[in-house]
């Protein structure tokens, strides 16, 4: 399964992108269950969005779900800070 995550906004209103294949990673199971759990978690549509609050688009092999601070579920942000810390 590749994850792949880009986070836009915040206070400088930069954008980085990582991704994950988790195929050869010992947590494999682990990752895949989050991502579809934070896939299927709420979608933050009709949300306003905060000022300097950082916009996710976070694509999981053909899914795709946009997801805004501070509307993430635990779910969601685990899976994102997951991500972004394994490219850093």
């Amino acid at each position: 399964m590749l994850i792949t995550v880009t986070r836009t906004g915040g206070f400088a209103g930069g954008e980085q992108t990582a991704s994950l294949e988790t195929e050869c990673r010992s947590d494999r199971l682990e990752l895949e269950r989050l991502a579809e759990r934070a896939l299927s978690g709420e979608s933050p549509a009709g949300q306003d969005p905060v000022p300097d609050g950082f916009s996710y688009v976070v694509r999981v092999d053909s899914k795709l779900v946009e997801l805004r601070d501070p509307y993430l579920t635990e779910d969601q942000r685990q899976l994102i800070d997951t991500v972004l810390a394994a490219a850093a």
